[in-house]
């Protein structure tokens, strides 16, 4: 029901529309106009719809509900964002219900994987945080590839990538942490991919490019500190982030 409402959401932004009105910011001598129209506005309110939802359905689980659910909340609305922004930069074809079919299972299967990870005795519980992680960094990927292609302006992209670089960071140490929340090390590799990010920008690359030369220093940063937390050596500890960042980064500059 809660994946239909917000599906449903997104659908019925097609035939809405009114006036867009645009809010004129000057910050250091920099102007920054901002949009406001029914996508915008559509985008917010099913994030704030979808962590709402994911908290209704997490108070029936037995562990949860004496306590917050704050964490589990996080990926299904960076989920439910992501999914929004191709949708409403592509035309209705077949490629824009292809989207619209995988936006739904890949959201009821992060709602499914939240479920299961409250309950660290969880024989799925491994998978299912495993999941979330994997998930979660090919959300951060599909952000970057279509505001990328979408040709959104630095001001818009640079705040964007960078809450999801932190929203995806914070999760994935939670998860591998075992329940603690690492803000510093989230904001620190926050801070990394904004300044990538910027730098990225104003190359001549591929969206799928941009992508993953953003992916590659925000995954193999956060497995590496999450590694180090879990007291693995660090010459054991950076074998696989390290080899990951090799492999996006071939694959980078190979589809530039």
């Amino acid at each position: 029901m809660l994946a239909a409402a917000i599906l449903l959401a997104y659908a019925m932004a097609r035939f809405i529309n009114f006036p867009e009105q645009e809010i004129e910011l000057s910050m250091l001598g920099i102007y920054l106009p901002i949009l406001i129209n029914v996508h915008t506005v559509i985008a917010f309110l099913v994030a704030g719809l979808t962590a709402a939802g994911a908290d209704w359905l997490l108070r029936d689980h037995p562990l949860i509900s004496s306590h917050s659910s704050i964490e589990h909340w996080l990926l299904p609305a960076l989920t439910a964002w992501v999914i929004g922004y191709p949708l409403f930069q592509l035309p209705l074809s077949f490629l824009w219900w292809a989207g619209f079919i995988l936006g739904g299972t890949l959201l009821m299967l992060v709602l499914v994987a939240e479920y299961i990870a409250v309950d660290p005795d969880d024989v799925r519980q491994p998978v299912a945080a495993a999941g979330l992680v994997a998930l979660s960094f090919a959300l951060y990927l599909i952000l970057a590839i279509a505001m990328r292609f979408g040709g959104a302006r630095l001001v818009q992209i640079l705040p964007a990538l960078t809450l999801a670089a932190w929203l995806v960071s914070l999760r994935t140490f939670h998860l591998r942490m075992h329940g603690r929340f690492a803000f510093i090390q989230s904001g620190i590799i926050a801070f990394a991919s904004a300044q990538i990010t910027a730098g990225l920008h104003y190359l001549p690359l591929s969206p799928v490019s941009f992508g993953l030369l953003l992916l590659a220093p925000t995954y193999s940063l956060t497995s590496l500190i999450a590694n180090l937390a879990e007291e693995i050596p660090f010459r054991q500890a950076i074998v696989e982030p390290a080899l990951v960042f090799l492999i996006l980064l071939a694959s980078a500059l190979w589809l530039r």
